[in-house]
């Protein structure tokens, strides 16, 4: 296989990573799910997390890593099914690993199952914080079920952005090569120095 048929399959499983439905789902099947955002409360029963800061990012989602300490912060909790919305349920979020509380809703039924925990002034200083979720049920135990965030450390790329700058630059790569004969020649004199 030459130099440029290899190019050619790399670019095309590239693309078609890019291009793939399972790549991009936000959740999964059950076994396969790569969703990061969501409390497994009891087995197969779960609530998704998203964190929100509007004034600073308006149309951006994150999940473990907060961009900014001292900003107004939105958590939204959606139910995934039916079950919690007659339970009662509270949530927490304190600063770890002290556990000093930062934020607390007060156990409540949420029919809607939406439920949005506003922080107006964000968390306080930069680190970590854990959100718990506990279920207040009427008689039994309670149960009890947290998730780490990280808070302060600036807006980076996330997975996915950084996978497409990937692809994008490989295809950029294989243009030039395919089109200039002086990177062409250097790419195939290191390919060759490599099989040697």
């Amino acid at each position: 296989m030459n130099t440029s048929q290899l190019f050619k399959k790399i670019l095309l499983i590239a693309f078609t990573m890019l291009f793939s439905a399972s790549i991009w789902a936000h959740g999964g099947a059950k076994g396969t799910d790569t969703d990061q955002c969501k409390f497994e409360l009891e087995p197969d029963h779960w609530i998704h997390y998203t964190a929100y800061q509007p004034n600073a990012f308006p149309a951006e989602e994150f999940c473990a890593n907060i961009p900014r300490e001292k900003e107004a912060l939105i958590l939204v909790f959606d139910y995934q099914d039916q079950k919690y919305k007659n339970d009662t349920v509270e949530f927490e979020v304190t600063k770890e690993p002290e556990g000093t509380r930062v934020f607390f809703l007060e156990k409540a039924k949420h029919k809607k199952g939406t439920v949005e925990l506003k922080l107006p002034n964000g968390v306080p200083e930069p680190g970590n914080y854990l959100i718990h979720i506990t279920l207040v049920p009427d008689q039994g135990e309670r149960k009890d079920v947290h998730m780490g965030f990280k808070a302060g450390g600036g807006k980076g790329a996330s997975q996915s952005q950084m996978f497409i700058y990937l692809v994008l630059g490989a295809a950029g790569l294989y243009v030039l090569y395919l089109y200039n004969a002086m990177f062409r020649g250097m790419v195939d004199k290191i390919i060759g120095k490599a099989k040697a």
